[in-house]
């Protein structure tokens, strides 16, 4: 398998990793939207958060937190947004699971996850009745 970020994980291709832990390695993303940007990237391959095996989803959400730590020590900015780009509708580029953590300033210009829009005609009660 050719996948980029498999190889940047298990260190085979160089990229600015700043974090590691036993399950996943912190990279600098090479086109940040703010100072620090960082991705997170499993060392073992899974295309989205689904195909990530469970026993490797806690590391991987540690390297999240302490990454995010290592960030607000470093730049102290006002805030973060972290997320996962699940299937290229959502905007993943790339077929391996990663999870940007995006230091955010007052004034940045940046929006939140909120900004995308629901345009669904169920009414809540609808939808949470799929849950049962």
């Amino acid at each position: 398998m050719e996948c980029l970020f498999c190889k940047i994980a298990n260190k085979e291709k160089v990229a600015d990793i700043v974090y590691e832990n036993d399950e996943a390695v912190g990279v600098l993303d090479i086109e940040p939207v703010a100072p620090g940007h960082t991705m997170i990237l499993p060392k073992v391959h899974a295309e989205n958060i689904l195909d990530l095996p469970k026993d490797k989803v806690e590391l991987v959400f540690v390297a999240v937190q302490e990454m995010t730590q290592k960030l607000q020590e470093i730049f102290n900015p006002d805030g973060f947004t972290i997320g996962i780009n699940h299937g290229k509708v959502s905007g993943q580029v790339v077929d391996h699971l990663h999870i940007h953590i995006i230091p955010r300033f007052k004034g940045d210009g940046g929006k939140s996850i909120h900004s995308v829009v629901d345009n669904s005609p169920e009414s809540l009660a609808d939808i949470k009745e799929k849950f049962k």
